[in-house]
């Protein structure tokens, strides 16, 4: 489908600036645009490609003052990054909407199926499993007995749902993804032999959640584990057994949420990042790439850093002694030889 600056700019309350005629059917990134595509400016660190662009069309926000000629059609919008994926949700909502059983799928008769739903080739859904309207399961999902998978749900190739596991609405669940294996509970013994303690409870994720490829979610061993409205997480993540992810939290690839956790609102997780069993992460919390979080953080809004992490702006003073230890290493040694030497005279 083609599109013109002024269609697009309408969309979006935008300005054009230019030929309100260009046309556009593809999209792509502004150091690598062609002829008939549209890129987006929203990173300051790309500016210079802005003036050399072979894209028909680039999104840049109002603000932003031109220091050269361009040839490309530009439109003003308040957020160039936002207005962006506006627009790659709505090329997405344009794509043909998968539909209908194929006889290849395993489905248990006590099983319910509601309207509109697409259940591909080798599906599995087990007895009493409820898929409501409009879900999607892709090529080898695996649905265990009991499971309910809401509205308008998307379980991509692979994904293994365990039994009583509940999938809210709206959610994205990517390959290979595991939604209540067995928590990571063991006791030992009189001879430390470690017993297996039964995962009892389950799993259940919120709506508007969407889990990356290959993340594995743990189901509680009494109760459940929750991952609130609105969380995103990454590919390559563990969430422990009985932990709680609150509303709109985001976790980048390969965090590690140990048992029993509780993560507050709005947090955000950098990469491989890692929090203790059994403690409290306020509202608002930013952990940075690689943190370890041994303890409760208390305080919304902080942002912590290192292993064991704490507050960065303390890391960040910390680090600079840090990298002097060498000098003051040496320094240590010459006053202790200068000291040997005073008491020998």
């Amino acid at each position: 489908m083609e599109f013109t600056a002024k269609a697009i700019a309408e969309f979006l309350n935008g300005q054009v600036v230019g030929n309100p005629e260009v046309k556009v059917n593809n999209v792509a990134k502004i150091e690598e645009a062609k002829d008939g595509t549209l890129a987006f400016l929203a990173n300051p660190k790309y500016s210079k490609y802005l003036y050399s662009t072979e894209a028909s069309i680039v999104l840049i926000n109002k603000d932003f003052e031109l220091e050269n000629p361009v040839s490309a059609t530009l439109i003003k919008v308040e957020n160039a990054y936002e207005s962006f994926a506006k627009l790659l949700e709505l090329a997405e909502q344009a794509k043909p909407v998968k539909q209908g059983i194929s006889s290849l799928a395993f489905i248990e008769e006590s099983a319910k199926i509601g309207d509109g739903v697409y259940i591909a080739p080798f599906v599995y859904i087990g007895e009493n499993a409820v898929i409501e309207d409009n879900a999607k399961l892709f090529p080898h999902v695996f649905i265990d007995d009991d499971v309910t998978v809401k509205k308008n749900t998307t379980l991509n190739s692979g994904v293994k749902v365990y039994h009583e596991c509940i999938i809210g609405e709206n959610c994205i669940i990517h390959s290979g993804a595991v939604i209540g294996s067995d928590g990571f509970g063991f006791a030992p013994d009189e001879n430390n032999v470690y017993r297996k303690i039964p995962q009892l409870g389950n799993v259940v994720i919120e709506d508007n959640v969407e889990v990356g490829s290959n993340t594995t979610i743990d189901r509680a061993t009494m109760g459940s584990t929750f991952i609130k409205k609105g969380v995103k997480l990454d590919n390559l993540i563990q969430i422990g057994h009985n932990v709680q992810i609150e509303e709109n939290t985001v976790m980048a690839a390969q965090v590690g949420i140990a048992g029993s956790t509780k993560v507050g609102k709005n947090c955000q997780f950098g990469g491989q990042s890692a929090a203790a069993p059994h403690i409290i992460i306020a509202d608002g919390v930013k952990v940075t790439p690689q943190a370890g979080i041994p303890n409760t953080i208390k305080e919304p809004g902080s942002i912590v850093m290192g292993t064991p992490a704490f507050n960065i702006r303390e890391f960040q003073r910390s680090f600079v002694v840090y990298k002097q230890l060498p000098d003051l290493y040496k320094r240590v040694k010459e006053l202790e030889n200068e000291l040997k030497k005073l008491k020998g005279e």
